[in-house]
């Protein structure tokens, strides 16, 4: 299960305007990082939860959010346990994965165009100095769009090597999976150019 996708609902997060959300997502990031106590944290912990059962999120669908984060996290406790006490360890990390959650959140309950509608209205008045805000707009779909379409290659080539009876391991995945993902890039490409995406006066972004 792939995270940052959007969970279709009918929830009062799914009908909040994605401006709001992400307000309210950068909101919620700076409490987080004023916060420096665990008893605070624990509140923010069970406020996050109660969100995600607000939005309908089913368990695994919420897990597979910070499940990414799981090696990096043990990492940064270690660090942080050898630079400064227990208490300060886990309060960064536990930071670090309510932030994900809640961005996870967010990208769950909001479909991609509302976002990349809000991004398009921010950057509109960098138009005068040649920003084209729909260009940015398209690099940011392509980009939030190509986490599952990699994703979904990456199981594929994994899948074909466990029929062969092969040991999965992940530097043997790595140059199937890379030139795949390669070969997906250059045909968006060739799709792109063909609907006339890459027809720009020079010095526009």
């Amino acid at each position: 299960m792939t995270a940052g996708l959007f969970h279709p609902g009918t929830s009062v997060l799914h009908r909040i305007p994605a401006g709001v959300k992400l307000t309210g997502l950068a909101a919620g990031i700076t409490v987080l990082l004023l916060l420096d106590d665990l008893r605070g944290l624990a509140a923010a912990t069970f406020v996050v939860f109660g969100l995600y059962a607000v939005a309908g999120v089913p368990p695994r669908l919420a897990l597979a959010q910070i499940r990414p984060l799981l090696w990096f996290c043990v990492v940064l406790l270690a660090v942080q346990l050898l630079l400064t006490g227990w208490q300060r360890a886990v309060a960064v990390v536990l930071t670090l994965v309510l932030g994900v959650a809640l961005a996870g959140l967010v990208t769950l309950t909001t479909r991609v165009t509302a976002m990349l509608d809000v991004v398009e209205t921010l950057l509109g008045p960098l138009r005068r100095v040649g920003v084209r805000p729909d260009r940015v707009g398209l690099v940011l779909a392509l980009t939030i769009r190509g986490v599952p379409v990699i994703a979904g290659i990456a199981g594929t080539v994994r899948d074909a090597h466990r029929a062969r009876g092969a040991t999965v391991r992940p530097w043997v995945l790595l140059v199937p999976v890379l030139v795949r993902v390669l070969r997906h890039a250059d045909a968006l490409g060739e799709a792109l150019t063909a609907r006339g995406a890459d027809d720009d006066p020079p010095g526009n972004v």
